[in-house]
């Protein structure tokens, strides 16, 4: 039986000629029935393929808020059995892309999601942030992950909605960290499939002007969203060390720091710590949940 996969795009009609490649390449897909929803954040999208559906939004409510949007537009009886998460300016290389992200979910059924290998279109380059696990120095190294970089990911969406979907308020930044750690709490896994490659321009987060107050505010709502309360001052404790020692600007340490307090203040959302028996495997895993 061909697989049903409910594919979620944002956009804020930002990106016109990046998008309608992505959009492209994503209607070519074969040997899958797509079911594709575009999510206008903040605005009505434009450049919509005929039979692709549309939500407009009546303002941004960030990413993580979008893609609940979307996947939720796309639930009901004729859901699939696979949601596929796609940055408006992430395009697949071939037709047969998504096809083979689902063979590697069947091949791996103990895991909720399957990142593929994102690289530079034009310089093949896959940027350590988008390796899913530490020790990121090889990127074609397949195997079990605990996060995942969310802007190309398929998850299972009967486990997408068990974990009760992305953090919606996190608005940009470490949403992917939280809906892995509570698919690992609900003991399924994630793979890396490296041999799968979409393309993406290799671009700084720094980018987005709020970069450096929602990484350190998102970090700390994690902490306390997802923690068992003694491994909270330990995680906190070490990103706090490791970001101090990567940011060399003292303007940006400021607008970090008024990040730090911002999540410190509250505002984190429901707390349902991991178990320790989670902790045990992410651990067991190469990843403990303390960095």
């Amino acid at each position: 039986m061909t697989p049903t996969v409910d594919v979620v795009v944002l956009t804020m009609n930002d990106r016109p000629a990046p998008f309608r490649e992505a959009m492209a390449s994503l209607l070519a897909q074969r040997d899958v029935r797509l079911r594709v929803v575009i999510v206008g954040n903040g605005v009505e999208p434009d450049h919509v393929p005929e039979g692709v559906r549309t939500v407009t939004l009546p303002f941004n409510t960030g990413i993580p808020q979008g893609r609940n949007v979307g996947a939720d537009a796309l639930a009901g009886p004729d859901a699939g059995e696979f949601l596929f998460f796609l940055d408006n300016d992430a395009v697949l290389p071939s037709p047969d892309t998504l096809a083979r992200l689902v063979a590697q979910a069947r091949r791996h059924p103990e895991a909720a999601y399957v990142q593929p290998r994102i690289a530079d279109p034009d310089t093949g380059i896959t940027m350590r942030r988008w390796v899913p696990r530490l020790r990121a120095g090889d990127p074609d190294r397949p195997g079990t992950i605990t996060v995942m970089a969310e802007g190309v990911v398929l998850v299972r969406r009967a486990d997408y909605q068990a974990a009760g979907g992305w953090p919606g308020h996190f608005f940009l930044f470490h949403e992917g960290i939280d809906l892995s750690w509570k698919l690992w709490d609900l003991g399924r896994t994630g793979w890396y499939a490296p041999g799968i490659v979409i393309h993406h321009p290799a671009t700084s987060p720094t980018r987005h002007a709020q970069y450096y107050r929602l990484v350190a505010r998102n970090r700390v709502w994690l902490a306390y969203r997802r923690l068992p309360a003694p491994l909270i001052p330990i995680y906190l404790a070490t990103w706090t060390l490791v970001s101090v020692a990567r940011i060399r600007r003292r303007d940006h340490l400021a607008v970090w720091g008024a990040g730090l307090r911002e999540g410190l203040a509250g505002g984190h959302g429901e707390r349902r710590p991991m178990s320790w028996a989670t902790v045990l495997r992410l651990t067991a895993a190469g990843r403990p949940p303390i960095i």
